[in-house]
């Protein structure tokens, strides 16, 4: 059990924040919303209802859509473009092994399955993490979108107003609005971490360059 918790506790770590912060999300938002509804003269819903109401979906995938997008965009973009100095570019003058093409050599032993197989399967294997990327925000977004029109469809009945429609929501400014303000700072804050790596460092974590390291040096 302890080398099982050396070895995964990174992602231990996340998701368990992860969860303690959904968790926190869910309790506040229930308690926001119930005061929504208070003020409009609606009864408050129970926890479980909450949890299954637009105002809920809507704020969760807003968020994760971001993120998905970010991460998708992030690994597509460093195939082609660099930022030299950067620890997280590939070197714009050198040989990156993440660009051979795992036909080129022979395969070890305990390499990936579909490395041994080759074929259409290997094809799709090696561009499977941005495909898995651009699939969870695709379902991410969608889930955003269900979302917002089951959180409108909520407001309007408060007000006795017919309940808007998926292509309805996906014309409103607001859904877009709340798209683009997690989109722009999730770029910011990739853009922030590409740059000030160049210049700035942080001993024992991989996503920094060596102390030492001169500025103009490039990945790892």
């Amino acid at each position: 059990m302890r080398r099982f918790l050396r070895d995964n506790g990174l992602s231990i770590a996340l998701f368990l924040m992860f969860a303690v912060s959904l968790i926190g999300q869910a309790l506040t938002g229930w308690r926001a919303h119930a005061e929504e509804l208070r003020i409009h003269g609606q009864p408050a819903i129970g926890l479980l209802s909450y949890l299954a109401s637009g105002h809920f979906i809507s704020a969760v995938f807003e968020n994760w859509e971001s993120e998905f997008l970010q991460m998708a965009m992030y690994v597509v973009l460093t195939i082609f473009l660099f930022q030299k100095g950067s620890a997280e570019s590939k070197d714009p003058e050198g040989d990156n092994p993440e660009d051979e093409a795992p036909s080129d050599r022979h395969p070890a032993p305990d390499a990936p399955w579909p490395v041994h197989r080759g074929g259409l399967i290997l094809r799709l294997y090696s561009h499977s993490l941005s495909l898995a990327l651009v699939l969870l925000f695709i379902a991410s977004f969608w889930l955003h979108l269900a979302g917002s029109t089951r959180r409108m469809g909520e407001e309007a009945q408060w007000h006795h107003q017919p309940p808007p429609t998926l292509i309805g929501t996906l014309g409103d400014p607001e859904f877009w609005y709340e798209s683009f303000q997690n989109w722009q700072s999730e770029f910011l804050s990739i853009g922030a971490l590409l740059v000030l790596g160049i210049y700035l460092r942080q001993r024992g974590s991989p996503e920094s360059k060596p102390v030492a390291a001169p500025h103009h040096a490039t990945g790892h």
